[in-house]
């Protein structure tokens, strides 16, 4: 049988970390327009907080998968995000066709015992996409709603006139009855005189 004791630290959430305890978050992939100035999201999550002393981070380029170049920030390439927030993101400026390719984003935290990384697909567009055109979307839609509402229609129309159908039958049985009991009763009464 194991015995456990928590130890009071500063940081008792410490106590409590798994050997891999560090996740990175990036998206699988970005779109940039040829010009444009985008930002290249990265994030992580550790149960240990940043010490500037101990942590390290990087982001390599691949423009295929058998070169690799660590990204030096400088004249278009900036540091854009936040250290007290776990955000390593990185800001590219006046995108250029050749930046397209694999970026990748590298985290070390000790005391986590991995590295994290996260890897982004960044393409780069020559001209915006044409916005989708609906118009057959909206024209079909219109369509299956136009004769589903008339299929509706039609079947509450023939249950209401099978309705009526069955009233009236049921009025003319009562009628045919109660003429029945008046001619049944009527012919008692002359035969009891």
């Amino acid at each position: 049988q194991k015995h456990y004791e928590i130890l009071p630290t500063p940081n008792q959430f410490e106590q409590s970390c798994p050997v891999n305890s560090m996740d990175v978050l990036v998206p699988p992939q970005i779109y940039a327009l040829n010009g444009t100035d985008v930002r290249i999201p990265c994030a992580f999550t550790s149960c240990y907080k940043l010490d500037p002393s101990k942590f390290a981070m990087n982001w390599t380029y691949q423009e295929t998968s058998n070169s690799t170049e660590e990204i030096r920030f400088g004249d278009r390439v900036l540091f854009s995000g936040n250290l007290d927030k776990n955000d390593l993101s990185i800001t590219i400026l006046d995108v250029q066709l050749t930046d397209e390719g694999i970026y990748n984003c590298y985290v070390r935290n000790p005391p986590d015992r991995i590295q994290g990384h996260g890897t982004i697909q960044f393409v780069v567009l020559t001209e915006l996409p044409p916005p989708r055109d609906s118009t057959i979307a909206v024209a079909i839609g219109a369509s299956v709603g136009g004769i589903l509402a008339l299929l509706i229609l039609s079947m509450v129309v023939v249950k209401c006139i099978r309705r009526h159908k069955n009233q009236e039958l049921i009025s003319d049985e009562q009628k045919m009855e109660e003429e029945g009991k008046a001619d049944g009763e009527g012919g008692t009464e002359e035969a009891t005189k």
